[in-house]
């Protein structure tokens, strides 16, 4: 007990991908852990993860089981690609002959002789195998041969002190189907994990993990989304963007397009976010992928992030302008990810993003702000979801670019889903006008935070030699509006054709 309690700053990885960051480093050693969760949340699967590390590292394991098989244990190892033959599992449920009347307990109560008989046989297998990592499944079972909680909670503090005594590294599982939810475990174990399944009107349902008490142990706290897919949990931790702070230096990124920079002043600064509105058509899309190709083309990593459009849609269009995005793909300077809302959870996306600026990425492209919308599950949520992913990104540099599409063609009347713009360091918008009988489009920046930038309203094409910025459109007054009047001269060049 004096060596286990000096151990108090060796932590042991659990082996599921980003637990040990949500954890502040993983288990401390030879203390006893309670993963809690209603049936389906991943539990078994966590803690054969957590086994499986332990014999990559040579380490003794034990699989204590009081309600599944040895059989179904296999098969769920089976389906994530698990070899099982190292870990060592202890089968203790009871024996079909329960079934037979003549066997049924007269004189004492059952639970008497069970309870007695499974703490028995778990003793013997902790002895016989002298693991360093063990996992106890169900304590379901324990408190309901137990009975009485006060019977339950000296069952737990003894086994506790047994574990502890023998060096072990215990997770005891909870699935709560117990008669009577029971919190005495917490209030013993040195940390406690609750995995929870929330179902979600459309699309897959959201997973997430909370760290509920971790003693002596400065963990990251909140709702962090997990995925089981083949090879186990992947946990995502909840973006916090005061873990990622440094003060750097910020260049000036040209869009390739002068009329373009000297409207926003020079170009985009590192480490500054930049949304770009207007309604649909209106050339949104294309114009961040021109400042992705005008960043490739100088050799800089890139990287996109589609809710709504088709990867090779994107690709097609941009080809079609002169922007050819398949050879940067080709040299490994932008990767393209389409997202999918109804399947993908705010921390998964996140994680994609992070990975990607630790990748190398200084453009970060996220089309659009209304898919992103869509894939919070919470709209309340969205503007602190946003705002500590783009403080993320400002703090490591990188030119962030968001799509936002307003509802509406003309200027009257125009909404965002979520208002962003105070969010956002600069605020390039696109709008539709009408002059001469012809639809046109215009182009404005309403904010900049960098540096100072034209105040003015400029002509804005899509051609197919590309994307044009034009003349200020100085005789038309009220152009935002989408109707507006002119008072040049007719058939004049101040027109903007």
């Amino acid at each position: 007990m004096e060596e286990q309690n000096s151990l108090t700053t060796d932590f042991l990885a659990t082996g599921v991908p980003g637990l040990d960051a949500v954890l502040g480093g993983g288990l401390t050693r030879d203390r006893l852990y309670l993963v809690e969760g209603e049936p389906g949340t991943g539990k078994t699967t966590l803690a054969l993860q957590f086994l499986n590390e332990g014999v990559r590292r040579g380490e003794s394991t034990l699989y204590i089981t009081l309600a599944e098989t040895v059989v179904e244990l296999r098969s769920v190892a089976q389906s994530h690609g698990w070899n099982m033959d190292d870990i060592h599992i202890e089968e203790i449920i009871p024996d079909e002959k329960i079934l037979d009347p003549q066997q049924q307990y007269t004189i004492f109560h059952p639970s008497e002789i069970e309870l007695g008989s499974t703490t028995q046989r778990l003793l013997a297998a902790i002895d016989k195998y002298q693991p360093r990592r063990v996992v106890l499944d169900s304590l379901s079972e324990l408190q309901l041969l137990a009975e009485s909680p006060l019977r339950y909670r000296r069952q737990v503090l003894a086994l506790k002190q047994y574990l502890s005594s023998r060096n072990c590294t215990t997770i005891f599982l909870d699935d709560r189907t117990a008669l009577s939810t029971d919190l005495q475990v917490r209030s013993v174990a040195h940390a406690v994990l609750t995995l929870e399944l929330a179902d979600q009107a459309y699309g897959a349902e959201r997973r997430r993990l909370r760290v509920v008490k971790y003693r002596g142990v400065q963990f990251r706290g909140g709702a962090h989304d997990y995925k089981i897919v083949k090879g186990g949990l992947h946990v995502h931790p909840r973006l916090v963007a005061a873990h990622s702070r440094s003060d750097n230096q910020r260049r000036q990124l040209s869009s390739g397009m002068p009329a373009l920079d000297a409207l926003i002043g020079g170009g985009l600064e590192e480490g500054m976010s930049t949304l770009i509105t207007g309604p649909s058509g209106t050339g949104k899309s294309s114009l961040a992928a021109q400042f992705v190709y005008a960043a490739t083309q100088r050799g800089e990593r890139c990287a996109m992030f589609l809710f709504e459009e088709a990867r090779n849609n994107l690709l097609n269009r941009c080809t079609s302008l002169g922007l050819h995005l398949s050879g940067a793909i080709d040299n490994g300077l932008l990767s393209i990810q389409q997202i999918d809302p109804a399947e993908l959870s705010p921390g998964e996306f996140s994680t994609a993003v992070m990975q990607s600026v630790d990748d190398g990425a200084r453009v970060v492209v996220i089309d659009s702000l209304n898919g992103y919308l869509n894939a919070v599950p919470d709209e309340r949520f969205l503007v602190i979801y946003l705002h500590e992913l783009l403080t993320y990104l400002g703090q490591r540099g990188v030119v962030s670019i968001i799509v936002g599409v307003q509802q509406g063609m003309l200027g009257i009347g125009m909404t965002n889903a979520v208002d962003a713009s105070y969010l956002a360091d600069n605020v390039i918008m696109l709008r539709y006008f009408e002059a001469d009988g012809e639809v046109r489009q215009a182009i404005s920046v309403f904010k900049k935070r960098g540096s100072s930038h034209e105040r003015t309203i400029r002509r804005f094409e899509i051609g197919t030699d590309g994307l044009h910025v034009g003349p200020v459109l100085k005789d038309f007054h009220g152009v935002l509006t989408g109707v507006p009047t002119y008072h040049g001269v007719v058939g004049g060049a101040s027109t903007g054709k």
